[in-house]
C-alpha cells in the first residue's frame, strides 16, 4: 500500500477573493510600497490610499469609540500587546492607555525601514504566544479538515479577543478556491487601529503585512488583509492550508 505523506507547500500564496476594498496590494510580504502618513497639510496621494476624513460622522464615530470602556480581559490584552511593542522598541509613551499603544506603534516605525518594521512586528506578535503552542497548532490542528479548522478557530478567536484593538468586529464568510465558502473571515466595521494611527504605514507594515507572514509561517494559516482606507473597516480572508500529497 502506497504511503502518503503531507507535505506544507512554500509557494506564495495566491487569493482568488475580490481586492475592490483595498488600494494598496503587496506582492510580497517582507517588501512594501513607499508609503506616508495622514497629514491635514500637503497633498494626500491618492495612490496610496490616504485615510481621509471628511465627514462629523466621523468625528463622532471617533469620540464613541474613545468613551467606550474595556473590560478587565480587553485590558490585560492591551497592556500585554503595549509591553510586548514598548520591549521591541526601547521606548515608551507617556500617554496612558489606549492613546499610549498608537503612540508606541508609531515609534516602531521610525528608524527603520519597511521591511525591518514588518520583522519587528511579526517578533512581537511570536512573543505573544509560547513557541510550543504555535509549532504544534501548525502541526497538528493547521492541516486538519484541509485547513478548514484552523481557519475557522482563528476568525473566530480573533473576533472574541481583539475586538479591544480594532473595535466592533464579526466572522463572516468567505469563498474558497473550490467553489464553496467557509466561515473564515472576519470583518472589521470600523478599524480602531487604522483609524487612531491616523498613518497608512503603521496599518501596512505594523499590522496588514506582519499579521499575514505571523498567521502563514508560524500558524499554518494563510491570511489575507484587505483594509479600507476610505471608511475604515478591514475585512480578513483565510483559506484552508494547500497540502501536496505524496506517494
Amino acid at each position: 500500500m502506497a504511503t502518503a505523506a503531507l507535505v506544507w507547500t512554500k509557494a506564495p500564496l495566491q487569493f482568488p477573493y475580490p481586492r475592490a476594498v483595498s488600494k494598496i496590494h503587496p506582492r510580497n510580504s517582507s517588501v512594501a510600497p513607499p508609503i506616508s502618513c495622514f497629514s491635514t497639510s500637503g497633498p494626500r496621494p491618492d495612490s496610496v490610499g490616504i485615510l481621509q476624513r471628511n465627514t462629523e460622522a466621523a468625528a463622532g464615530e471617533k469620540m464613541r469609540q474613545n468613551q467606550q470602556s474595556l473590560g478587565l480581559l480587553d485590558n490585560l490584552f492591551l497592556h500585554l500587546f503595549r509591553a510586548k511593542m514598548v520591549r521591541e522598541t526601547g521606548w515608551e509613551s507617556e500617554k496612558p492607555g489606549y492613546d499610549g499603544l498608537i503612540e508606541v506603534a508609531n515609534h516602531l516605525t521610525i528608524g527603520r525601514s519597511n521591511s525591518e518594521t514588518i520583522q519587528a512586528s511579526v517578533r512581537i506578535l511570536r512573543s505573544l504566544f509560547p513557541p510550543l503552542l504555535l509549532e504544534l497548532y501548525r502541526i497538528l490542528v493547521a492541516p486538519l479538515a484541509q485547513g478548514k479548522v484552523a481557519a475557522a478557530m482563528i476568525a473566530r478567536v480573533t473576533a472574541l479577543s481583539c475586538k479591544w484593538l480594532m473595535g466592533q468586529c464579526q466572522v463572516n464568510s468567505v469563498p474558497l478556491p473550490d467553489g464553496s465558502s467557509s466561515m473564515s473571515g472576519v470583518f472589521v466595521e470600523r478599524c480602531k487601529y487604522l483609524e487612531e494611527s491616523k498613518c497608512v504605514g503603521v496599518c501596512i507594515n505594523t499590522c496588514k503585512l506582519p499579521t499575514q507572514t505571523f498567521f502563514h509561517d508560524y500558524m499554518g494559516v494563510p491570511l489575507l488583509m484587505e483594509p479600507n482606507f476610505t471608511d475604515y473597516s478591514c475585512q480578513y480572508y483565510s483559506r484552508p492550508l494547500m497540502l501536496a500529497v505524496r506517494n
